[in-house]
């Protein structure tokens, strides 16, 4: 009952599935698409079919041969036995055939399937990645990873387990109901009686367990959603800050027993619908036995015709049992792909146009040219499915920037200032093209960025934020991430230009030191510091620093603005900032308010004008830059105030700021 075992369970799968599978919409054009994915694989699939079906005529056949010798032990004489043993070869022949085309069809399979996966996961992931930057923000990364997993798994069962499973069902049916009809109608008509006694409670054991195992993923969701956030670094600093682990253990507990009890009841839901197929499938047998056997007496079938019915009822209840639920099947794994194409077909933010040019190498001018930005709408960056949401907002949003025109010749530094919310990170990112200008141009080194090739545009514009990332390798890794053939001296380089070189060389494994996420095991001046050294490897014409020394004490800023300042020698530089040390010196300070300049000059003229920038200096920079205390050469405290000039020299520091 191997068979009817699998086809009981593909059963259960598919009811559990119905509901979700009946409230999808799928688009048009989904199953040509599927066929055009599946072209390069056809020749495969071709020759996994044909072992399907080779599989399927055997196992009809081996009854069939059973039955032979039954007759021939029966019938006696002289010939009996070598038929008998000629039988037998022959059933062990196909037994070898079967084994071998199982092995053929399983690689087959394996070979068609992940090839589907290593295809799909591979253009999802290169799709996603050219997403723009709000995709982010609005999808749920878990829902994003899901459709790299679950639904890339569930598609490949299109092409291995659904595929297959239809095909030899349908030839095993039709083989084995006309094989039976042909040895004996009665019996085989009083075979199917007992079907709808199986499928009727089956679908309802279906239902139930369709409801009990949603609510399980539910509850598994969330449980992944805890420990995720629970987990993370900052997750747990704020528990162990902010919460009780007993509260935490106890809610996760109670949650933990309910997944056990479902658990239970799924294991007795399915035990039960097996236990019930293999009682319909026993009775059906013993119907075939008493029937056969009373006409087998009665001289109207033969005792080998009896038992090879018996065998092929086996092979009889499975198939039915799966293609009764085909729709569900097919409809599963179409689903499966459209959830993939879905992501697949929305459009990515940025896209290098044909016969894009480079950027000039080291030429480093910015120019903005009546540059309006807006933020796109949910609706044409998401999807409702990633945002777990019923339907996308489609507010289109306000202006962010509005007609903003400047310029930043080679070598200048240009500091953007402005409340929160005026639009200097949005103006900062459309220079990488990490959004596109809505109207208007940005320029660099006298090339609309549209125009420009991607990869020269990342040659040559570097920046560090508030809050860089460094991923969960070492610190050679992190650092190569902007130059990946960089030497071993050209890291311990970049790393003394950032004033980070001494740490990285005091630790017990130097640069193969291991980061942890997001950078945890550093400081946030240490942290700052080894992104700015990947800054220095990488070595742009142009630099953004979208405050990068924001959250850090007066210690730890003096360390990373002596590395910027080695960072931003002889370079173009973009400083977003909110303390007066970074800007006071800058060539040009631009004013923005609500996505306009509306000042533009240096310090002291700005100052002197009395306006937004003159209210931000007494509101905001002159609080924020902090005075810094330093021990001089006879050991008296003084104190200094910061500029950015004061670190174009290691000289010009004071030791104790020098840190």
């Amino acid at each position: 009952m191997s068979d009817g075992g699998m086809a009981g369970w593909s059963m259960i799968r598919s009811m559990r599935n119905q509901d979700e599978v009946s409230a999808h919409r799928l688009s048009r054009g989904t199953a040509r698409r599927i066929v055009e994915f599946a072209h390069p694989y056809r020749r495969d699939i071709v020759v996994f079919l044909v072992t399907v079906v080779i599989a399927a005529v055997i196992g009809v056949a081996t009854p069939v041969l059973a039955g032979d010798v039954i007759n021939a032990i029966s019938r006696g004489g002289a010939e009996a036995g070598s038929t008998v043993v000629r039988l037998a070869l022959v059933i062990a022949a196909l037994a070898v055939a079967d084994a071998l085309f199982s092995l053929a069809q399983r690689w087959y399979s394996a070979r068609i399937g992940e090839g589907i996966i290593l295809d799909l996961r591979t253009r999802v992931y290169d799709h996603v990645q050219r997403m723009p930057l709000q995709f982010f923000t609005r999808t749920q990364t878990g829902a994003l990873v899901s459709r790299l997993n679950n639904d890339v798994m569930g598609a490949q069962r299109a092409f291995t387990s659904t595929l297959s499973g239809v095909v030899s069902n349908v030839i095993q049916l039709v083989l084995t109901t006309v094989v039976m009809l042909t040895l004996s109608w009665q019996i085989t008509v009083l075979s199917l009686v007992l079907l709808p006694i199986f499928i009727v409670p089956a679908r309802r054991v279906g239902r139930r367990l369709a409801e009990i195992t949603r609510e399980s993923y539910n509850l598994n969701a969330n449980m992944n959603a805890t420990m995720t956030e629970r987990f993370g670094v900052a997750g747990a600093l704020l528990v162990k800050l902010f919460g009780a682990p007993e509260v935490e253990a106890r809610r996760f507990a109670g949650r933990a027993e309910r997944v056990r009890d479902i658990g239970i009841q799924s294991a007795m839901y399915s035990r039960t619908f097996f236990v019930a197929m293999l009682l319909v499938a026993s009775l059906a047998q013993a119907l075939t036995y008493g029937l056969g056997g009373w006409l087998a007496v009665t001289g109207s079938v033969s005792a080998g015709t009896v038992v090879t019915l018996a065998l092929l009822l086996t092979r009889l209840y499975g198939p039915l049992t799966a293609l009764s639920n085909v729709r569900v099947d097919v409809m599963s794994a179409l689903v499966s792909f459209d959830r993939v194409f879905e992501v697949l077909d929305l459009r990515p933010g940025i896209a290098e146009k044909p016969g894009a040019v480079a950027v000039p190498r080291g030429n480093g001018r910015v120019e903005f040219r009546e540059v309006r930005f807006r933020y796109p709408a949910a609706a044409e960056v998401s999807l409702a499915s990633l945002e777990e949401v019923t339907t996308l907002d489609r507010t289109v949003n306000e202006p962010v920037l509005r007609g903003v025109s400047f310029a930043v010749e080679p070598g200048q530094m240009i500091a953007l200032v402005g409340p929160s919310g005026a639009g200097k990170s949005t103006l900062s990112m459309l220079i990488p093209r990490v959004y596109d200008v809505t109207d208007g141009q940005v320029l660099v080194g006298g090339v609309d960025v549209r125009d420009a090739t991607l990869a020269s545009l990342r040659d040559e514009i570097g920046m560090v934020t508030q809050d860089s990332h460094l991923f969960h390798e070492t610190i050679a890794e992190n650092l190569r991430y902007a130059k990946p053939d960089a030497t071993d001296d050209e890291i311990w380089a970049a790393l003394a230009g950032a004033q980070v070189a001494d740490l990285v060389r005091s630790l017990p494994d130097g640069l193969d030191t291991t980061v942890g996420e997001r950078g945890y095991r550093f400081s946030g001046g240490e942290k700052q510091r080894i992104a700015i050294a990947r800054l220095l490897l990488k070595a742009p014409s142009i630099v953004i620093l979208d405050e990068a020394t924001a959250h850090l004490d007066s210690e730890s800023e003096a360390a990373v603005q002596r590395a910027l300042a080695v960072a931003l020698t002889g370079r173009t530089a973009l400083v977003i900032a909110h303390r007066l040390s970074t800007v006071r010196d800058a060539d040009q300070i631009l004013v923005l308010d609500e996505g306009r300049i509306v000042e533009r000059g240096r310090h002291e003229e700005l100052v002197a004008v009395g306006g937004l920038y003159a209210e931000l200096y007494r509101t905001q920079f002159a609080v924020a830059d902090s005075p810094t205390p330093y021990v001089d050469a006879t050991g008296a405290e003084k104190i200094i105030t910061m500029p950015m000039a004061s670190y174009v020299a290691d000289e010009a520091l004071p030791p104790a700021a020098a840190n």
